[in-house]
């Protein structure tokens, strides 16, 4: 008995899947390289500006404890 002529040897199919597993390893490396790097540069670039807060009398539990402005 032998394989049909019609059908592929498995080798070649085993490469494509390994092929295609590579090539998906790679994209989402470079999206989570690319997402890191965004990251990177809005934190470097963006420089927020003072807020101003009240300096209300009590306990102060939600406020700055020093004011950078």
């Amino acid at each position: 008995m032998s394989a049909p002529a019609d059908r592929a040897p498995r080798s070649s199919h085993k490469g494509k899947g390994r092929l295609l597993a590579w090539l998906l390893a790679a994209g989402v490396t470079a999206l989570l390289l690319l997402a890191n790097a965004h990251l990177v540069y809005v934190a470097v670039g963006s420089q927020p500006d003072c807020v101003p807060h009240e300096k209300a009398a009590g306990s102060g539990m939600f406020r700055a404890a020093r004011s950078a402005c």
